[in-house]
Parts: structure tokens; C-alpha cells; sequence
């Protein structure tokens, strides 16, 4: 079907000011050459408070290999048990052949990095200490994707859950998608949580902060994207429509949806096929699937 834009979408100017300007990203990674950051931090005693994390806490075997390997992580410390620095030679290794200079890592015990986490924390053995990732604007990555053809974002609508976040880069990494656009307010931190639910996509596909979602949204538009918003009230289903250009993917939260500007600012409003006695998903396998249809039809 023919691509034909909402009325409501209005021209605006790509702004980097939708990255929130409290943030100051650490920038670069440790390659060869650099400083190796050895004896960065005491081994906690046990029984004891554990160092002050000096940046986020990333724990698990897939989040911290895939920060341990990623260039652009600059990484403080890793604490880890026997059997999750065995775990991680192959990260390690990972990391030697792309010159990266990491710390060493502290011998810990589990008690000791149960303390350090959340209550239930699955940790696997490996804590690593690590700086926030650099910051991409809707600028840049309209900047980035300008000489594509095809390419798909995935924007959410006040979604706040840390799990369905995570689990939703995870799915964007798994069908291809290139960036993951949240709200400045109404969105989990890339904490921990967050990066265990993504299980290393976070390394993977930049998770963009705006401070408004449908002007974010009109700025995509004016760089070539089509919107298409999720909604149960969509009058045809994803899979009629052209999805083979450049394409965002509009996703509320669950319970209130699409809040009213978004939907007007989307280009077409779509829905799933469900039905039965459960009418609805969660909003992250809702991603799973919609990304899915675009992966399909794109073949």
C-alpha cells in the first residue's frame, strides 16, 4: 500500500537537545595503548560494605562479556567468582585480539556479590563495574542511517518496566533493528536490571533518549522514516502494510497505550492478528512479533 503521511505530522528540525543534558558520556574505549586500569579497586573484606560502584553494575555472563568485548565500554573493575571468570575466558580472549586493555579481576565469593546487587540478582559469579555508554541523539541517528534505504527504530511510549525494555533491545538486536527510542521521563535507567533483561543487546543497539516522544518522531519522519503506531484499534494489521523503506515502530505502554499526540503523529495505525480468550501481549513479545513481521516481509 502507498505510504501517505498523517496531517498531523508537521516539519521539524532534527534537535540535539532531546539528550538530556545532565548526562556526560564516557567516550572511547580502552584499546591497546591505553592505560590498563589494574588494581582499580580493593577486594572488599568479607563481611563488609563492598567499594562504592563508580559507575553502573552490570552482572551476568551474556551483559558483562558483551561490555567486556565492546569498545566503546570503558570498564572500572570485574569481580568475579571462580567459575565466572572461567565463564569468561572467552570474552577475554574476545577482548585481547581487539587490543582492549581491561583491569584484572578481583577474586570475590558469592555472599560478596549478593551484597552488592539487587535482592535475586542472577549474577552467575560476575560483577563488572562499568561507565555509561556514549549518548545517541535522534540527530545522530537520523545523521547515521541517512544514506540507508531500509532500516527500522523501535520508539516506546512510556514504557517503564527495566524487563520489557530489556527484553525489547534484545528482540530489536535478534531481527535486526537499529536503534531503540525511549522518553527522557517515564523510562527505566540502563541499570543492571535492565541490562540482564537484554542479555548483552544493550552493547548492541543504542537505547536513544528524547525529551519528546512526537516531536522525536517528526523529526524521524523528516528524514525519511514512516511511523507506524501498535494499537489494538489499528484498522489493518501489520502485515498489509509497506514496511520496506525506512520504518519506526511506535509501541505504548501497557494498560494506557499510545497516548493521544503519538497516535497523531503516526504516519498509520496498525495491529496484531490475536484473538481468543487472551486478546492482547505483553508489550515486549508485541515488539518480538511486529519485528518479527518486518524481518519476514523485508526477505
Amino acid at each position: 500500500m502507498t505510504r501517505s503521511r498523517h496531517p498531523g505530522s508537521a516539519p521539524a528540525s532534527s534537535r540535539s537537545s532531546d539528550r538530556a543534558a545532565d548526562r556526560t558520556p564516557d567516550r572511547g574505549g580502552e584499546r591497546s595503548g591505553a592505560k590498563a586500569q589494574h588494581g582499580s579497586s580493593p577486594r572488599p573484606a568479607k563481611g563488609g560494605r563492598p567499594p562504592a560502584a563508580r559507575g553502573v553494575l552490570l552482572y551476568g555472563l551474556h551483559p558483562v562479556a558483551a561490555a567486556w568485548t565492546n569498545p566503546e565500554r570503558r570498564i572500572h573493575r570485574l569481580l568475579a567468582t571462580d567459575s565466572g571468570r572461567a565463564a569468561l575466558e572467552p570474552a577475554f580472549a574476545a577482548a585481547r585480539a581487539l587490543g582492549l586493555q581491561r583491569p584484572e579481576a578481583s577474586p570475590v565469593d558469592r555472599m560478596e556479590l549478593e551484597r552488592m546487587l539487587p535482592p535475586g540478582a542472577v549474577h552467575q559469579g560476575i560483577v563488572v563495574d562499568a561507565s555509561p555508554l556514549p549518548e545517541l541523539g535522534i540527530e545522530d541517528l537520523c545523521n547515521e542511517l541517512e544514506p540507508e534505504k531500509s532500516a527500522v527504530i523501535v520508539a516506546l511510549d512510556q514504557v517503564t518496566d527495566p524487563h520489557n525494555v530489556g527484553a525489547i533491545l534484545r528482540s530489536a538486536a535478534a531481527f535486526g533493528a537499529r536503534a531503540v527510542v525511549v522518553t527522557e521521563r517515564h523510562a527505566p535507567e540502563t541499570t543492571g536490571v535492565l541490562a540482564k533483561s537484554a542479555s548483552g543487546a544493550l552493547e548492541a543497539v543504542p537505547l536513544v533518549r528524547v525529551t519528546n516522544l512526537a516531536r522525536a518522531l517528526t523529526d524521524l519522519q523528516q528524514n525519511g522514516f514512516w511511523s507506524v503506531g501498535l494499537a489494538e484499534s489499528g484498522q489493518s494489521t501489520l502485515a498489509k502494510l509497506d514496511l520496506t523503506g525506512k520504518t519506526v515502530l511506535v509501541m505504548g505502554a501497557e494498560g494506557s497505550g499510545l497516548r493521544r499526540l503519538t497516535m497523531e503523529r503516526c504516519d498509520a495505525i496498525a495491529r496484531l492478528p490475536t484473538g481468543g480468550p487472551v486478546g492482547s501481549l505483553n508489550v515486549s513479545n508485541a515488539a518480538a512479533v511486529a519485528l518479527y513481521e518486518v524481518a519476514r516481509l523485508r526477505e
